[in-house]
C-alpha cells in the first residue's frame, strides 16, 4: 500500500488560511447576531417598564400600564428612534437606524399602544403596520363648535383652534354646500371613534358626512333640497335643539316657529340671545336675561329681528331635526316652561293666554 503524499506547502497554507477565514467568519457572525440579539432586546429584560421611562419625550401610560407612543405628522424614522431611546423604550437609536435603513417598510403617523417591554423589532412592526388607539368621543347634542372643539381638544383628537379654522375653511364649506361661513349646525352631534391625534379637516369631514347621512334618514328629500332651503330647516333645528326640554315638545315647538315666521313675527327664542352673549361675545352664560339683552340690535337677535338667523346656533341632533323636517300641525303662536323639574311647556294660541301661563307658573313655584 502506497504511503499518501502530502499536499504541497503552497496548498497547506491555503488551506489553512481558508479555515481561519471560515473561523473567524462564524466567528464574526456569532458576534454579530449577539450584538443584534443584545441592542435589540429590551432595555429591562427582567419585565416592566423602563425605569428610565420619560414622559416628557412623548410617551405617557394608559390604564393598563401600557406605553402610549406617538409618532409625530412627518416625523422620520431616525427622529422616532431617537424620542425612543430618550424614553428608555430601546437601548440603541443607532441599530433603531440600521434596521430603518434594512427594512423598506415606513412608520405611520399616530398614537399607538407598546405593551413594554418590546423588542425593537416588535415596536418596529407595531410603528409600522399602523393600527393606531381608537378614542371614544362623545358630542353631545346642542353644543356650539366652540364647545365640540374643546371636548376634541380634550380629548387629545386635534387642537380646538384647527378644528375651528378647519369648520370654517371655505373650500371645505362649499364642497358641502354650506351657505354659512362655518360648519356650525352641520356637525352631526355622536359618539365617534377617532384616532388620536386625528387632522382636524377629516375630523370635520367624518362628521359633516355622519350628519348628511343622518338627515337623509330622516327625510329622502333632505339631500335634494336647495342649499338656502336645507339651510332654513337646519338653523331651525338648532333653534329647537336648544329650546326643547322633553323630545315629544319638540315638533310642537317647531310648528310654533314655522307659524311665526309665516305671519312675519318674530320668533322670541331666548337661545338666540344666548348665543351671541357666549359664542359671539365670548361672555359667560347668562343666568338670567335682562331687557337689555332681548333690546339688542343683532342679526342673531331674534327678539328685534323677525324671521331666522343668519345661521346655525347649535349642532342639531335626530330630536331636533325631525321636528323640523317634520313640525306638527298646531295651531299655536307661544310656548312658556311651567314645570321645570319636568321640562315641560304650556302651548297656547294668544298671548293673553302665554300671559296667563306665566302666572300660574310663578304661583305655581312660590
Amino acid at each position: 500500500m502506497s504511503k499518501k503524499r502530502p499536499l504541497p506547502l503552497p496548498l497547506r497554507i491555503l488551506f489553512g488560511a481558508v479555515s481561519s477565514l471560515m473561523a473567524l467568519s462564524l466567528v464574526f457572525v456569532l458576534c454579530l447576531a449577539g450584538a443584534a440579539a443584545y441592542f435589540n432586546a429590551p432595555p429591562r429584560a427582567g419585565g416592566g417598564l423602563p425605569p428610565s421611562l420619560r414622559p416628557a419625550q412623548g410617551p405617557g401610560f394608559d390604564e393598563s400600564g401600557s406605553v402610549l407612543f406617538e409618532v409625530r405628522e412627518g416625523e422620520s424614522a431616525y427622529g422616532v428612534g431617537q424620542r425612543l431611546e430618550q424614553a428608555g423604550l430601546i437601548k440603541s437609536r443607532r441599530f433603531w437606524n440600521l434596521l430603518s435603513r434594512l427594512k423598506k417598510d415606513y412608520l405611520k403617523a399616530g398614537t399607538y399602544r407598546l405593551a413594554v417591554p418590546a423588542s425593537q423589532t416588535e415596536i418596529r412592526a407595531v410603528l409600522v403596520e399602523g393600527k393606531q388607539i381608537l378614542v371614544r368621543v362623545t358630542i353631545p347634542e346642542g353644543v356650539t363648535l366652540k364647545k365640540a372643539a374643546a371636548v376634541l381638544e380634550g380629548a387629545r383628537i386635534c387642537g380646538a383652534e384647527e378644528f375651528l379654522a378647519a369648520a370654517s375653511n371655505r373650500a371645505l364649506t362649499d364642497s358641502y354646500r354650506v351657505p354659512n361661513e362655518t360648519m356650525e349646525g352641520y356637525l352631526y352631534p355622536e359618539t365617534y371613534f377617532f384616532p388620536a391625534p386625528f387632522p382636524a379637516e377629516r375630523v370635520v369631514r367624518t362628521m359633516a358626512d355622519t350628519f348628511f347621512d343622518r338627515i337623509a334618514e330622516i327625510d329622502s328629500r333632505a339631500l335634494s333640497m336647495g342649499r338656502e332651503e336645507l339651510n332654513r330647516i337646519i338653523i331651525l333645528a338648532s333653534i329647537v335643539e336648544r329650546e326643547y326640554r322633553v323630545p315629544d315638545e319638540a315638533p310642537v315647538m317647531a310648528g310654533v316657529f314655522y307659524n311665526r315666521i309665516r305671519i312675519s313675527m318674530s320668533l322670541q327664542s331666548c337661545a338666540t340671545v344666548e348665543y351671541i352673549i357666549t359664542e359671539l361675545q365670548g361672555k359667560p352664560h347668562p343666568k338670567v336675561l335682562y331687557n337689555s339683552d332681548i333690546e339688542m340690535i343683532h342679526p342673531y337677535n331674534t327678539y328685534v329681528i323677525p324671521g331666522l338667523p343668519p345661521g346655525p346656533i347649535a349642532l342639531p341632533g335626530k330630536t331636533a331635526l325631525d321636528a323640523a323636517f317634520h313640525p306638527a300641525d298646531t295651531p299655536y303662536f307661544y310656548f312658556r316652561l311651567v314645570d321645570e323639574a319636568a321640562g315641560r311647556h304650556y302651548f297656547s294660541k294668544t298671548l293673553d293666554g302665554h300671559i296667563r301661563a306665566g302666572a300660574l307658573f310663578v304661583k305655581g313655584s312660590s
